[in-house]
C-alpha cells in the first residue's frame, strides 16, 4: 500500500472554490481504481493550507491515476489557486494502531 500526501497552499480568497471543487469531484477520486482511502484536512492554524490523504494499492495504482484524465481535470482547476508550491510525499505505511 502507498500512502500520498498533498500539502497545498491557497490564495484567500480560492479557499471556497477549492473546497466546492473537491466536494465535487472528491466520490471520483476516491473511485478511482486502487484508492482505497481519501480525506482533506484543513490547518487549524492557517486556514489556507490543506492536505489530502490517500491511500493507493500500489504505486502502479497511483501512476495510473496521476497519468489519467481525471487528474489532470482536478490538478489543472486547483493549481491555479494556489499562493505557494505544493508539496507531495508518496509513503510507506510501516504501522497502523486501530
Amino acid at each position: 500500500m502507498i500512502v500520498r500526501i498533498v500539502k497545498m497552499s491557497f490564495k484567500e480568497e480560492e479557499i471556497e472554490n477549492f473546497l466546492a471543487l473537491f466536494q465535487s469531484k472528491k466520490q471520483y477520486i476516491r473511485g478511482f481504481e486502487g484508492c482505497t482511502f481519501l480525506e482533506l484536512y484543513q490547518d487549524k492554524h492557517n486556514p489556507s493550507i490543506f492536505f489530502t490523504y490517500s491511500y493507493w494499492e500500489s504505486e502502479a495504482n497511483l501512476e495510473s491515476y496521476r497519468h489519467s484524465a481525471l487528474f489532470k481535470e482536478v490538478w489543472t482547476a486547483t493549481k491555479i489557486k494556489f499562493n505557494a508550491k505544493p508539496e507531495a510525499w508518496s509513503l510507506d505505511q510501516l504501522v497502523s494502531l486501530k
